[in-house]
């Protein structure tokens, strides 16, 4: 972006209580030479009360052309014949040279939504972010000579950087290195508003926050990338199951080996009973099936011997 041609500096003015004074007591003095003008006879004295009493009309009329109410949170960027004269920024009554021209701008916190935008990211699967910006101008000269619409400007930049952000980040990294769109969205975040600023600078604006409020597949790829999650969830959920009834067949087998303990007695007793390998590879089958199987187990009870 080109760097800002106009450096802002504040415009020439006094307070406007006076210069309101001022111009009423101008509109009453016309009243009063009006009035003399109609109670004189003479011809050459008429004429010339109500010469006088126009022309003080004139200046009264002007003067209030020059009074201006500058609200808190706002400014006015003043031009003499299309001739930048500076900025208004001070709150209350001002008065200002009444030949200039004032266009108010606001300097208050604004947001910005963007609408549903269909990006391709950087492995080109279709994605719908939208994002949320905060701004403000901050630059009032440069928001209004600098630019053509600020608000507009905004808008067109925001869209554009949330473009550029997506198409070099991919939605999922799939497990491969760098960052991702869901994955670092801090980091992603940050990136978007220092490229978002380096886009408005030259339009005086200063963005506050901008961050994203939905981020998704498009609507004809989402049931395919469904597909590809569910796996990994159901994988990740069963290795975590596995993991626990490992631990869990781990610790009854010690328990057995040790003899187990009498928690309510207090004494530790002898083995409960002596398994040889092949039934102790079919109680840790029979356990790792009953700790990870989907469904209850339904109980069989062996009423013969442990060889039987």
């Amino acid at each position: 972006m080109p760097a800002p041609q106009v450096r802002e500096f504040t415009a020439n003015s006094i307070g406007g209580g006076l210069a309101l004074l001022l111009s009423l007591l101008g509109l009453g003095s016309t009243a009063a030479l009006l009035a003399a003008a109609s109670a004189v006879s003479a011809s050459g004295a008429k004429a010339g009360l109500i010469v006088a009493g126009l022309v003080v009309f004139l200046a009264a009329a002007i003067s209030l052309r020059g009074l201006n109410t500058v609200a808190p949170g706002e400014a006015r960027v003043v031009q003499l014949f299309g001739r930048y004269r500076g900025t208004l920024r001070q709150d209350g009554l001002r008065w200002v040279n009444p030949f200039t021209s004032r266009t108010r701008i606001s300097a208050r916190v604004r947001n910005r939504e963007t609408a549903v935008l269909k990006v391709n990211d950087a492995y080109g699967n279709p994605i719908e972010p939208v994002t949320v910006v905060v701004w403000k101008v901050q630059g009032i000269a440069q928001a209004v000579l600098e630019v053509d619409d600020y608000a507009e400007f905004v808008a067109t930049q925001t869209e554009t950087a949330v473009r550029h952000i997506a198409i070099e980040s991919p939605y999922d990294a799939h497990d491969e290195e760098g960052p991702s769109l869901r994955g670092n969205a801090e980091e992603i975040t940050d990136k978007l508003a220092l490229e978002l600023q380096a886009r408005v600078e030259a339009a005086g604006v200063r963005i506050v926050e901008s961050r994203f409020t939905h981020l998704a597949y498009a609507p004809e790829i989402a049931s395919a990338t469904l597909q590809r999650q569910h796996p990994g969830a159901v994988v990740a959920a069963r290795r975590q199951v596995v993991d626990g009834a490992v631990g869990m067949v781990e610790a009854a087998l010690g328990r057995i080996a040790d003899g187990g303990t009498s928690h309510a007695l207090g004494a530790v007793g002898e083995d409960i009973v002596e398994l040889d390998a092949e039934r102790e590879a079919a109680m840790v089958s029979n356990l790792v099936v009953v700790l990870c199987g989907a469904r209850a187990p339904q109980a069989v009870l062996n009423s013969g011997t442990l060889q039987q």
